[in-house]
C-alpha cells in the first residue's frame, strides 16, 4: 500500500488509489504486472509524464489518459513504465547454440526478436548469424520488435556509447561496428550490413492479433514474461506455437520457466526450448487435413 506520510515530498498528489489504477491500466494495456512494492517507481516515471504534458495530480492525469481517444499518451505512458536492460551477448550460453541451430535448417532462415528494447539483442542473433555462415550476408532474415516505440527507434538507428561494445572482442568491434568520429567520437554505430538484416517493427504481445503470418525457425523472448502473470504467459506461449515451424528453438530469459506454464514444449538446453512431440504430432495433422481438403 502506498505510505501517504511521504506525500509532502511530492511534487504531485500520488495517492494509494492512483498506484491502483496505474497498476491496472497498464496490465490490461500491456499485460505488465506490477507488485505494490513499485510504488516509487510508478511515481517517478509516470511523474514525468505529468511534467511533461502540464498535469498537477496523477488523478487529473489518469482521467483523461482513460477518458480521451489519445494513442500517443498511452504510448508515451507504457514506454515509461517499460523496462529495458539490455546488451550485447546477454546470457551468452545461448548464441553457440544458436549458431549450431541456424547451420542445421534450411535456408532462408526466419528470427523474431519479440522484445528487442535498445537493439542489443537482435544485433547480436545477427553477429551470430554472420559468424556461424562466415558472411556478412547470411540467409537469414530478423523480425524485431518491441511495445516501447522509444527504445525501437534507439536500435533502428544503431549508434551506442563506446562503453556498451567495450567488453566485446576487438574482432566483433571490428567486424560489425565503426568508430564515431567528430561530434560522435565516444560512439559507435552498428555497420550497415548487420543493419540491414534486421526489420524493427511495433508489437504489442497482447494484441489480439500480430501482424506477423509465416512461421519461424527461432524466436527469442528473454526477460519478457517475468512482467506477465501466469494466465497471460499462458496465452503468449500457446500463440507462439502456430509461428514457431516444427524443428523451431524459443529462447527464454535465465529466469524464466516456461513448463510451469505450458504443456506444449520440452526442454531442449538451458532456458532454450522445443515444441513437444505431441504438439508437431497435431500440427502435422493439421496440415495433412488442409492438404487433403
Amino acid at each position: 500500500m502506498l505510505k501517504e506520510k511521504h506525500q509532502e515530498d511530492r511534487e504531485f498528489d500520488f495517492t494509494a488509489n492512483d498506484f491502483a489504477r496505474v497498476r491496472k491500466l497498464i496490465y490490461q494495456h500491456a499485460g505488465i504486472s506490477l507488485s505494490e512494492a513499485k510504488t516509487d517507481m510508478v511515481y517517478s516515471r509516470v511523474g514525468r509524464r505529468l511534467r511533461s504534458v502540464g498535469y498537477s495530480s496523477f488523478k487529473e492525469y489518469l482521467d483523461n489518459l482513460e477518458n480521451e481517444s489519445n494513442p500517443d499518451e498511452w504510448e508515451a505512458f507504457t514506454n515509461a513504465l517499460t523496462t529495458n536492460l539490455t546488451s550485447f551477448f546477454r546470457e551468452e550460453h545461448h548464441f553457440p547454440i544458436l549458431a549450431e541451430h541456424l547451420l542445421s535448417l534450411k535456408k532462408p532462415i526466419r528470427i523474431w526478436c519479440s522484445a528487442a528494447s535498445t537493439g542489443e539483442e537482435p544485433y547480436t542473433i545477427a553477429m551470430t548469424a554472420c559468424e556461424a555462415f562466415g558472411t556478412m550476408k547470411p540467409p537469414i532474415e530478423i523480425i524485431a520488435t518491441d511495445i516501447d516505440t522509444n527504445v525501437l527507434a534507439t536500435a533502428a538507428r544503431g549508434v551506442y556509447p563506446y562503453e556498451r561494445v567495450s567488453k566485446l572482442s576487438e574482432k566483433r568491434r571490428k567486424d560489425f561496428f565503426q568508430k564515431g568520429t567528430g561530434a560522435q567520437e565516444g560512439s559507435v554505430r552498428v555497420r550497415n550490413e548487420l543493419r540491414s538484416l534486421i526489420h524493427f517493427q511495433p508489437l504489442n504481445l497482447l494484441e489480439p492479433q500480430w501482424a506477423l503470418k509465416e512461421p519461424f525457425d527461432v524466436i527469442f523472448c528473454r526477460n519478457v514474461m517475468i512482467y506477465f502473470d501466469k494466465p497471460t504467459q499462458s496465452k503468449i506461449l500457446s500463440r507462439f506455437v502456430s509461428l514457431m515451424k516444427p524443428h523451431a528453438l524459443l529462447f527464454a530469459g535465465h529466469s524464466e520457466n516456461f513448463l510451469y506454464v505450458s504443456n506444449d514444449y520440452n526442454l531442449r538446453g538451458k532456458t532454450v526450448y522445443e515444441l513437444n512431440d505431441g504438439e508437431n504430432a497435431k500440427r502435422g495433422t493439421s496440415l495433412l487435413r488442409g492438404v487433403i481438403a
